[in-house]
């Protein structure tokens, strides 16, 4: 009797990791399909004519700051904007789309949050 007992709770457990774990499968699969940029005309939202690459961020967030290290140790020469110390980045990051930091213009493709694979197909292509 006490070995069908556990039986049954380890099937009951079985099926419950299942849903848990596809249920937070489904959760990542959106993100999983969604491009790494977007692509558009960004002229507009570059400083000068000479900057290739452009960071909107703030100072306190960590994936502004992986982003960053990312340029200096690749020697890729960027205008970083800080969205709370100037009031223009903060406009401009807004017309971007905003939704958080950091969001990073490369050319004509617009990356948002930190991801090295691609900034690095950007840099690419510019």
């Amino acid at each position: 009797m006490m070995q069908k007992k556990m039986k049954t709770i380890a099937m009951y457990g079985l099926i419950l990791a299942a849903g848990l774990g596809s249920g937070y499968g489904l959760s990542l699969l959106p993100g999983l399909l969604k491009s790494n940029y977007t692509e558009g005309n960004y002229a507009a939202y570059f400083p000068n004519a000479q900057a290739k690459v452009v960071l909107y961020g703030t100072d306190w967030c960590g994936y502004c700051a992986k982003t960053r290290a990312y340029f200096k140790e690749n020697k890729i020469e960027f205008v970083d904007l800080d969205i709370e110390k100037s009031p223009e980045a903060k406009k401009a990051h807004e017309a971007l789309g905003g939704g958080g930091v950091p969001v990073v213009l490369i050319g004509n493709r617009k990356i948002q949050g930190f991801n090295a694979g691609a900034l690095e197909a950007a840099l690419k292509k510019i």
